[in-house]
C-alpha cells in the first residue's frame, strides 16, 4: 500500500512540476516576447533549460515538509499527512490547469498554501493552521504588484528623463550604461543567494555582497564597451535595453527553477519521509535525483504550455519596448528580493505582473487593458479558496 501512495505521488509531483512550467515561465520570459527581443519558441527552450539547471544545482535539498510553515503538523495522524499531501498536489494542480488554460498567470506557492490549508482544515480543525502566516500570504496579493508596479513606473520615468526624452538620446545612455548594467547585476546577483538555497550553503552574508559588486563592476564594464558599441553601429538605445533584457529574462528564469520547484517536490517528500521513516519532522531532505524529477517536468509544462500565459501577460495588458520590459524585470526582481529579506511571502508571478501594470500606467490608464486586469485579479483572489476546497474534497475522499 505504501509504495502505491509513494507512486501516486511521484506522479502528482511531476504533474504540479508541469503546471509550475506551463503558468510560471510569464514570469521570466514573456517581456523578451513581448518586445521580440526573442522568438516565442527561443524563450521557451531557454526557460526550459535555465529552470532545470536552476532547480537541480541550486534547488533546496532540505525543504519544510508542508510548504510555508502554514499547518503544524504533530496533531494530525501521519497516514492523513500522506493523504493531505496527495490530495494537495492534486488540487493546486488542477487549479493551475484550469488557470493555464484561461491563460491566467496565477502564484503557484499560493496554489500549493490554500491546498495544504484546506486539507489541514478537514484533518486538525482551525487550531493546526498558521493564521499568522496565511495572513502576511493574503497581505502579499496587494503588496507584491503594488510595490512592484509603483517601483516600475518609477524606474522607467527616470530612464525616460535620463535618456529617452532627451534630444541625443544615444550620448546620454552611453553615459548611463555603466551604471544601469552594474546595478542590475547587483541586484540580481544578490538576489540569487538571498532568494535561493544557494545563500544558505555559503553562509556568509559579507561574501554574497563581495561577489555580487565584483559581479557588477564587470558587468557595469561590459555595459560600458556594448553601448559604445551600439553607438557606432546602430544608433538605437532600444538595442541596448534589448540585449540586457534578455540576461534579466534569463536570471528569472534560473531562479525559478531553484525555488519553486519545491512546490511540486515538498509534499513528495513528506509522503517518502513518512513511508520510510513512519515519522514526520519540521524538514525532510530531498535527493538529487527528487529535484531532476521535479525540474524536468518544470521543462516539459513549458515547452507544452508555456506559451498560453505568455501570450497574457506579453501582449494583452500593455504594450511593451525593450527599455520597459527591462522596467518591468528589474522591478520585479527587486521587489521580490526587499520582500524577501523582510520576511514575507510574496509572489514572483504577481510582482510581474504588477510591474506590467505599472508600465502600463506610465503612459497612462488608457495604455492597459483594464478587462484582462480584472480577470488576473479575479483569479488571483480565489486562488486560495478554490485550491483550499478542492484540497478538503480530495482529502475527504482518500480517507474514506
Amino acid at each position: 500500500m505504501l509504495s502505491l501512495i509513494i507512486g501516486v505521488a511521484c506522479v502528482l509531483a511531476i504533474y504540479m512540476a508541469w503546471n509550475i512550467g506551463a503558468n510560471d515561465v510569464a514570469n521570466s520570459m514573456s517581456t523578451a516576447v513581448g518586445t521580440k527581443a526573442i522568438t516565442l519558441r527561443q524563450a521557451l527552450l531557454i526557460a526550459a533549460i535555465l529552470n532545470v539547471v536552476g532547480a537541480v544545482f541550486v534547488g533546496s535539498h532540505v525543504v519544510e515538509t508542508l510548504r510555508k510553515g502554514i499547518v503544524n503538523p504533530q496533531p494530525i495522524a501521519n497516514y492523513k499527512i500522506m493523504y493531505g499531501a496527495l490530495s494537495s498536489l492534486l488540487a493546486a494542480g488542477l487549479w493551475i490547469t484550469f488557470a493555464t488554460w484561461r491563460g491566467l498567470p496565477v502564484s503557484t506557492t499560493h496554489s500549493i498554501v490554500g491546498a495544504l490549508t484546506g486539507f489541514g482544515l478537514v484533518a486538525g480543525g482551525t487550531s493546526v493552521i498558521n493564521w499568522g502566516k496565511l495572513g502576511q500570504v493574503v497581505l502579499s496579493w496587494i503588496v507584491s504588484p503594488l510595490f512592484a508596479g509603483v517601483l516600475a513606473f518609477c524606474v522607467f520615468q527616470l530612464i525616460r528623463f535620463a535618456i529617452l526624452n532627451k534630444t541625443n538620446p544615444i550620448r546620454y545612455a552611453q553615459i548611463a550604461a555603466p551604471f544601469i548594467t552594474g546595478i542590475t547585476f547587483f541586484i540580481f546577483t544578490l538576489s540569487i543567494f538571498w532568494k535561493t538555497p544557494l545563500g544558505t550553503r555559503i553562509g556568509n552574508a559579507s561574501l554574497s555582497f563581495i561577489i555580487a559588486f565584483s559581479v557588477a563592476v564587470i558587468a557595469a564594464v561590459g555595459g560600458y564597451f556594448v553601448m559604445h558599441r551600439i553607438a557606432r553601429w546602430q544608433h538605437d538605445v532600444e538595442e541596448f535595453f534589448r540585449r540586457l533584457q534578455i540576461l534579466t529574462s534569463c536570471y528569472v528564469a534560473f531562479s525559478h527553477g531553484a525555488n519553486d520547484v519545491a512546490n511540486a517536490i515538498s509534499p513528495f517528500a513528506t509522503v517518502v519521509t513518512i513511508a520510510k521513516t513512519g515519522t514526520i519532522g519540521v524538514k525532510a531532505h530531498v535527493p538529487l535525483y527528487f529535484l531532476a524529477i521535479g525540474g524536468i517536468g518544470i521543462a516539459i509544462g513549458i515547452i507544452t504550455w508555456g506559451w498560453r500565459v505568455i501570450q497574457t501577460v506579453a501582449f494583452k495588458i500593455t504594450r511593451l519596448t525593450n527599455s520597459r520590459a527591462f522596467c518591468i524585470d528589474f522591478s520585479a526582481a527587486s521587489a521580490v528580493l526587499l520582500a524577501s529579506k523582510l520576511g514575507m511571502p510574496v509572489s514572483t508571478t504577481h510582482a510581474a505582473v504588477g510591474a506590467v501594470i505599472g508600465i502600463g500606467l506610465a503612459r497612462g490608464v488608457e495604455a492597459i487593458d483594464l478587462r484582462v486586469i480584472r480577470d488576473i485579479a479575479v483569479s488571483w483572489g480565489i486562488t486560495l479558496p478554490v485550491s483550499a476546497g478542492l484540497s478538503a474534497i480530495f482529502f475527504k475522499l482518500f480517507i474514506h
